[in-house]
């Protein structure tokens, strides 16, 4: 199994920044694609932005020019790199992870629990 652990979420002001972390651990043979995804309150779970195991990025409409996505393939780890907050990012932030346990196992999402960023005056 893969384990995910977020980190770095938190209390922020409007146009605050924030760098959430993201550590993959357990039997892990291959990792695809790492992302993040937010939801919040009454709202469906979106996507926030993913990263390749080339580095190929997207980002949701709502984030772009505003967020950055990386990934530390030796350390099994993703950033999320958030600047100029807005309220409407508040929400709970989960990691996403494509991976697969064996080489002759097939690709499976993973998800951690989840951290959760204010964005408030």
């Amino acid at each position: 199994q893969v384990q995910l652990v977020e980190s770095g979420g938190g209390s922020v002001q409007p146009g605050g920044s924030l760098r959430l972390s993201c550590a993959a651990s357990g039997t892990i043979f291959d990792i695809n694609v790492m992302g993040w995804y937010r939801q919040a309150t009454g709202k469906q779970r979106e996507l926030v932005a993913g990263i390749t195991s080339d580095g190929a990025t997207n980002y949701a409409d709502s984030v772009k020019g505003r967020v950055t996505i990386s990934r530390d393939n030796g350390k099994n780890m993703v950033h999320l790199q958030m600047n100029s907050l807005k309220p409407e990012d508040t929400a709970v932030y989960y990691c996403n992870v494509v991976a697969r346990t064996r080489s002759y196992r097939s690709w499976d999402n993973y998800w951690g629990k989840g951290t959760l960023v204010t964005v408030s005056s």
